[in-house]
């Protein structure tokens, strides 16, 4: 795994800035971190754990 991952703000996070999730995709995994403590490790889950989380979570 790269060092360098792309991490991106959830869209769902808002303009406030204080409650907001950012993931970053690689081949191996999804890794989704507190944008409040980027020191804390991250957690990873799967590509398709993902797709099935974010299609739940929309209600779709």
């Amino acid at each position: 795994m790269s060092t360098e991952l792309d991490w991106f703000k959830s869209s769902y996070s808002g303009s406030g800035g204080d409650n907001c999730v950012e993931v970053a995709i690689d081949a191996e995994a999804v890794r989704v971190r507190d944008s409040k403590d980027v020191g804390l490790r991250p957690f990873a889950v799967t590509p398709a754990a993902w797709s099935a989380f974010t299609t739940y979570a929309s209600g779709s």
